[in-house]
């Protein structure tokens, strides 16, 4: 049993340079914001091995920069089934994303794909903001502007539903 009540949340994208450091700390700023940031405990993760150690992309923390919002140091790892199972939300970034979370968390597959959705334990980011597609990726399309929009939507989103009244 948990000693304090705070909604634990994880948002992971394939190399957690860009993506989900990105939510991690729009999510974060937005809390802030609306005065209620100690009742979450935020992180971002990846799926992949292969960014591991990394800090945010450069251009990733430029958009942060532009938007005002603040980041700190970041060193990227691949998601653990211990974090999986602490967290009380998984936040993907893409379906990819979210097809590796069985085998990271030793989780049935079935229990993930056939029922992610935002009650669930694992969904997809875009999902919260009533849309079920990924997140912009700007590791391929260089678009960093539209990745940051589709994930402060997701997060104003997510925001919104934990503090509605």
């Amino acid at each position: 049993m948990r000693k304090d009540n705070k909604i634990r949340i994880v948002f992971v994208c394939h190399g957690n340079i860009c993506r989900s450091p990105m939510a991690e700390y729009i999510f974060k700023y937005l809390a802030k914001e609306a005065g209620v940031e100690d009742r979450f405990e935020v992180s971002s993760a990846a799926v992949s091995t292969e960014e591991i150690g990394n800090d945010i992309y450069p251009p990733a923390k430029l958009k942060l920069r532009e938007h005002g919002i603040p980041f700190g140091p970041h060193r990227a790892h691949q998601l653990t089934r211990e974090e999986y199972e602490y967290n009380d939300k998984v936040i993907c970034a893409d379906f990819n994303n979210l097809t590796y979370i069985p085998h990271i968390a030793h989780v049935e597959y079935d229990d993930i794909m056939e029922y992610f959705d935002t009650d669930e334990k694992t969904s997809l980011m875009m999902q919260w903001a009533g849309d079920r597609r990924d997140v912009s990726d700007p590791w391929y399309t260089r678009n960093f502007e539209a990745a940051y929009q589709d994930i402060y939507i997701a997060c104003k989103a997510i925001l919104e539903y934990y503090t509605e009244d």
